[in-house]
């Protein structure tokens, strides 16, 4: 009689795959602890202290959960795993900071149909150096092999993340006026968005194949780490005040900066007033879509708006740096289209 490990081994579970790929993250999980992290890899749970938040007069928690997309079928593709374990980091602790919370643990889901150690270890390794730079600790996660729900070569990668802001701190946009502008701070590149269009783009072309027009491989373009903007906005809040934050992925202009607005306001976008990177006008290109669908989907090469009051934009791109630009300003908004593309 087959003992039940061989038996699950049939059915195409690996339990010791599970357990080296344990070990193998094991270090990299724990670089991310603070004295915080009562009970992180090896619990069921994992347990933070949350003393610390008696400094705060009304804490809030802010909570979020998303995954890096198709962007994952790129990695297999190219057999590197651990700039979207960074991706999915920075995307959740961008998507809590526009509401003004800094983060305070982490916790991932990577799913496979069949698990190979070393390239679980290369995704979490990612996520752990994300965590670190955040200062945010990686307290727990699950790594789950489900031959039948995952083809080959497939791999799912989700993050889950729970930040904190002071209640009287929280960036809401309820202070946005008509005159305000728009400051775009630049992306490095796709991000997460827009991938599987991406992938159909370019079908035909091998991720090692050098692209003229971005003076690099295709891989290293679709692969580049979706950036954290908590450093830069958190070193603005100390002398500007931030009236709104739109974190631009998935809908991009189009969709995102419409969620921070008061009612009765538009912007209007000057997509003149930075470079938009090569790779966007090669996919315009490619795949025939107009300049306005560009800009639902794709953030352009610009992955943060921040909104100040029109006489604190020169202060806001010294502190923010000279890639920022002013892009837009907010308008009065009564009918048609609430983002205006010029």
């Amino acid at each position: 009689m087959r003992d039940a490990q061989g038996l699950y081994a049939d059915a195409g579970v690996d339990i010791e795959a599970g357990n080296r790929a344990v070990e193998l993250m094991a270090a990299a999980v724990r670089s991310t602890y603070g004295p915080e992290v009562l009970l992180g890899i090896g619990a069921f749970g994992g347990s933070f202290d949350a003393t610390g938040l008696k400094e705060y007069d009304a804490p809030v928690l802010v909570a979020s959960t998303d995954s890096v997309g198709t962007k994952v079928m790129v990695a297999c593709a190219a057999g590197r795993y651990d700039t979207i374990g960074q991706d999915i980091v920075n995307h959740c602790v961008d998507d809590i900071l526009v509401q003004g919370a800094r983060p305070l643990f982490f916790l991932d889901y990577i799913a496979s149909p069949v698990l190979v150690p070393e390239q679980i270890a290369q995704v979490v390794e990612g996520v752990a150096v994300a965590c670190r730079e955040a200062g945010c600790a990686l307290i727990g996660g699950e790594t789950a092999e489900l031959p039948g729900v995952y083809q080959p070569g497939e791999m799912d990668l989700v993050g889950a993340i729970v930040g904190v802001v002071e209640r009287e701190e929280i960036i809401d946009g309820s202070t946005i006026r008509a005159g305000d502008v728009l400051l775009g701070l630049p992306s490095n590149g796709l991000h997460t968005n827009g991938y599987s269009l991406v992938r159909k783009v370019f079908e035909r072309v091998s991720l090692d194949e050098f692209i003229p027009e971005l003076g690099h491989a295709l891989g290293d373009e679709l692969l580049r780490v979706h950036r954290s903007y908590l450093a830069p906005i958190e070193s603005l809040r100390e002398s500007v005040q931030i009236k709104g934050l739109a974190h631009l992925t998935g809908g991009s202009f189009i969709d995102n900066i419409p969620r921070i607005l008061p009612d009765g306001l538009g912007v209007e976008i000057d997509v003149g007033s930075w470079g938009v990177p090569p790779i966007f006008g090669l996919i315009q290109t490619r795949s025939g879509m107009d300049a306005r669908e560009m800009y639902r989907v794709f953030n352009m090469g610009i992955g943060m708006i921040v909104v100040a009051a029109a006489e604190a934009a020169d202060l806001a791109i010294e502190i923010l740096g000279r890639e920022t630009r002013a892009i837009g300003r907010v308008v009065p908004w009564s009918d048609g289209q609430r983002v205006v593309i010029r």
